[in-house]
C-alpha cells in the first residue's frame, strides 16, 4: 500500500473515486457532496490531492480546495474503498493531505465540515478544533459545493450558520501564538525563580 501525491497519471481513477464517494453517501445516509471526474482531474493536474494505491488498485483518496486567496484551504473528499476499510487507511490519507496542505499553503487556515465521528477524531488528533461556520471561509463557491448534499436545505434555512455537519479548523497562527506564549511563560518562570533565589541568599547572609 502506498499513498502518493496524485497527478495526471492517475486520471484513470477519477471515475472510481466519484463512484466510491457517491456509494458511500448512499450507504451512510448522510450528505456527501457529489464530484465529477472533470472536477477530480483538476485536483490531479495541480497536485492538490493524494491517492492510496494497492499496486494499481484504487484504495483511497483526498484532495485540497483553496479559498479566499489562499487564506483558507479545505481537505475534502476523503474516501476509502470498501475493500480497504477498517485498516486505519483513512487516518493515513488524512495525515498525508494535511502535511501536503501545510507544505503548499503554510499560512492558510485548514478547515473541514463533516458528519463522521471517525473523521472528527482524526482531525482533532491533527490539531483541528471544533468551530462555528462563521469562522470558516465565506467564499460562496465553497458553500455552492454543498448543493448536491441531501442536507443542503438545512444549511440554507439557517443562512449557513449551522447544519448536520460539524465545522473544524486548524489555525497555524494559533499554534504560533501558543508557542510564543509558552516561551514567554518559561522566561517569566525563570525570572521569578532567579528573583526568589536571590532573595533567599540575601536572607541567608543576614
Amino acid at each position: 500500500m502506498k499513498i502518493v501525491i496524485a497527478d495526471e497519471s492517475h486520471f484513470k481513477y477519477a471515475q472510481i473515486i466519484c463512484d466510491t464517494i457517491e456509494e458511500s453517501a448512499k450507504v451512510r445516509g448522510t450528505g456527501i457532496a457529489k464530484r465529477t471526474p472533470e472536477y477530480i482531474h483538476k485536483k490531479l493536474q495541480n497536485g492538490n490531492a493524494v491517492i492510496a494505491l494497492d499496486g494499481n488498485v484504487f484504495a483511497g483518496f483526498c484532495y485540497i480546495e483553496v479559498w479566499g486567496h489562499e487564506k483558507y484551504v479545505a481537505n475534502s473528499g476523503l474516501i476509502v474503498h470498501p475493500d480497504y476499510r477498517e485498516r486505519g487507511l483513512a487516518k493515513q490519507i488524512k495525515k498525508a493531505i494535511f502535511d501536503l496542505s501545510r507544505k503548499k499553503f503554510p499560512h492558510a487556515k485548514i478547515f473541514g465540515i463533516t458528519t463522521g465521528l471517525a473523521v472528527m477524531k482524526i482531525n482533532y488528533e491533527l490539531g483541528y478544533k471544533p468551530t462555528t461556520f462563521s469562522e470558516l471561509t465565506d467564499d460562496p463557491e465553497f458553500w455552492k459545493g454543498c448543493q448536491t448534499c441531501k442536507n443542503f436545505d438545512i444549511l440554507t434555512r439557517t443562512e449557513r450558520k449551522m447544519c448536520l455537519c460539524t465545522g473544524m479548523l486548524y489555525d497555524p497562527g494559533a499554534e504560533t501564538k501558543e508557542v510564543a506564549k509558552d516561551k514567554l511563560n518559561t522566561k517569566a518562570f525563570k525570572r521569578l525563580k532567579s528573583i526568589k533565589e536571590t532573595l533567599f541568599l540575601k536572607k541567608k547572609d543576614k
